[in-house]
This record gives structure tokens, C-alpha cells and sequence, in this order.
């Protein structure tokens, strides 16, 4: 039984992803670990006084909430899910959390053409690219 980290951040990319990667769950009979980062980065660009504490509490109550959903879409397939936040930036939360959770491979949700994409598709090979590299484990585009 293998162990697929599959990162999200809700939406309907996110629920295209978390999909493939339930079927994949069932087909493969793997357990998934649903991994949301937190990532304040953005605050930077703001001259407003904000507390960036009480903004990634906010950010991170909302990705329990999103985590919870996740779980809760896995299990009523048969698939035994776990959530996990971090904070910080994707790539080493991705490669932080695969090593201490064990994964046997790393899913990442394929950008479409059609929205709003934090990457580009070039871009995420390469990061997988990089990811496999460096943590020796399988990770793949779905």
C-alpha cells in the first residue's frame, strides 16, 4: 500500500485533481495524504498595515476547512485520506511533507488552459522534474 501527497487549494482545479487522485487511491489501493500550504508571500506587496499572523490563521482556518472536504470526498469513496497544512512556499512544503509522510508519489493537478493557473504547464514539469530529483520519489502530473 503506497502513500500519495496530493497538495490543494479548492476550487474547481482542486476538485479535477483531488478526483484522479481518489480514482488513482482506489485503483492503486493507496492511502492519501491532502496537503494545503499557506503561503502570506503576497502581504509583501500591500503597504496596508495588516498582521500577517492573523491573515495565515485565517488562510490556514480556511484550508482545514477545505482539507476537511477533501478527506470527507475520499472517504465516502473507500479511500483513507489525511490532511496536513504548512506554511511557506509550495515547492518545499511539497518536499517537506513527502519525506515526512512517507509518500510514494507526489500528484500535482494538471493546469488548464481554460483558468487561472499558478503555473504554466512547462513550468509544473519542470518542478516535478526538480521534485523527483530531489526526494526521490515519483511525482506526476494528473
Amino acid at each position: 500500500m503506497g502513500k500519495i501527497l496530493c497538495a490543494t487549494r479548492g476550487g474547481e482545479a482542486s476538485y479535477r485533481t483531488q478526483d484522479a487522485v481518489i480514482a488513482l487511491a482506489q485503483e492503486q489501493n493507496d492511502n492519501i495524504v491532502f496537503l494545503y500550504v499557506v503561503d502570506t508571500g503576497f502581504l509583501g506587496y500591500t503597504e496596508r498595515a495588516v498582521r500577517p499572523d492573523v491573515v495565515a490563521t485565517e488562510i490556514e482556518n480556511m484550508g482545514r476547512f477545505l482539507l476537511a472536504m477533501a478527506c470527507e470526498r475520499a472517504e465516502k469513496q473507500g479511500v483513507e485520506a489525511v490532511s496536513c497544512i504548512k506554511r511557506g512556499k509550495l515547492t518545499a512544503a511539497l518536499k517537506e511533507t513527502a519525506t515526512e509522510q512517507g509518500a510514494t508519489l507526489i500528484a500535482l493537478g494538471r493546469p488548464s488552459s481554460d483558468e487561472a493557473s499558478r503555473f504554466r504547464l512547462a513550468d509544473l514539469q519542470s518542478l516535478t522534474t526538480e521534485i523527483a530529483k530531489e526526494t526521490g520519489i515519483e511525482t506526476r502530473i494528473i
